[in-house]
């Protein structure tokens, strides 16, 4: 959990740089504030479970096994990227790894994930699916119908609210009278928590207890993990319209710094394994910036590649 929380952080300061030096392909959206709960997700969830993400989702991606320089080729625009360079940050998608889809469109996510759930109902093989979204999707409608479809047929889908308290540049209390939204959950006949998202180990707690009662049938699970942005909307984007108090309150609860004193008061690791672990996520991060930045970008006959489904590999179900 700490590599993957650290290594979020580092690759999600290094693509804010690249972004500000105009190299990437495309806006970038930093996850800052959300590293914890994307670790819990990645310790919990299996290969074989799908997450739908949105955007904002470096952690997510990275916490779901897609490689992290496939990642970062995707943000270049490479042709090694993880769909190819031609889905740039918004719509990284890693089959293998379990990453389904990412989505560009806020709220978007949660009716893919409603239909995923179907099938993996269908199917009947334990699989649980994931979506994440922030605060700012639960005023969407297909946010709505995906929820009261999810609790109606009881779909095996984990509801991952990432509250960082922004919607964009709109702050929680301006575009919503109810903050409650693991309440506001419970209304469609659903279990719902509110869990600190700053904090790893109530965030995995939470993330296991859900996929766990999930898996045995008892139907989707709502967490709300509270955690605050911590950069501004994208990776160039001004945010002094922060709260300056705010942000100095929640940088102190910062994930990664705060889980490596954790462990070290806690006795279950030394710091000089922490140092380790450090140094080989800097070097990871480096290793993936240098690999992108070094691929090729598509060929322009590609352009038309992997756009329509080829009929030729759907079966027909008649």
């Amino acid at each position: 959990m700490y590599w993957v929380m650290l290594t979020t952080t580092l690759a999600d300061a290094r693509a804010q740089k690249e972004a500000k030096a105009g190299k990437l392909q495309a806006a970038f959206y930093p996850v800052r504030g959300m590293e914890a709960v994307c670790a819990a997700l990645g310790t919990v969830l299996e290969r074989r479970d799908q997450m739908v993400s949105t955007y904002r989702n470096l952690g997510d991606a990275l916490a779901k096994g897609a490689s992290l320089s496939a990642i970062m080729a995707e943000l270049y625009g490479r042709v090694d990227g993880v769909s190819k360079g031609k889905g740039g940050p918004m719509h990284l998608q890693d089959e293998a790894a379990g990453l389904t889809a990412t989505t560009g469109i806020v709220g978007s996510g949660l009716p893919i994930a409603a239909g995923l759930g179907i099938a993996a109902q269908l199917d009947g093989d334990g699989r649980v699916v994931t979506v994440t979204f922030g605060d700012g999707a639960t005023s969407i409608g297909g946010y709505h119908e995906a929820m009261n479809m999810a609790a109606l047929w009881k779909l095996p889908i984990l509801f991952v609210c990432q509250n960082n308290h922004w919607a964009e540049h709109t702050p929680l209390d301006q575009y919503s009278a109810a903050h409650e939204f693991a309440r506001r959950a419970e209304s469609y006949g659903m279990t719902a928590r509110k869990v600190d998202g700053f904090d790893p180990i109530a965030s995995w707690q939470a993330v296991r207890d859900a996929v766990s009662a999930i898996r045995s049938g008892g139907g989707p699970v709502f967490l709300e993990f509270e955690t605050y942005r911590l950069t501004g909307h994208t990776g160039t984007a001004d945010y002094s319209y922060v709260p300056k108090d705010e942000l100095a309150e929640a940088l102190t609860r910062d994930a990664a710094p705060n889980f490596r004193e954790w462990l070290i008061r806690e006795g279950i690791a030394t710091p000089a394994r922490l140092d380790e672990i450090e140094k080989d996520a800097e070097a990871g991060v480096d290793e993936a910036f240098t690999y992108a930045e070094s691929r090729p970008q598509p060929e322009p006959d590609q352009l038309h590649e992997d756009v329509f489904a080829d009929k030729r590999l759907v079966p027909d179900l008649r």
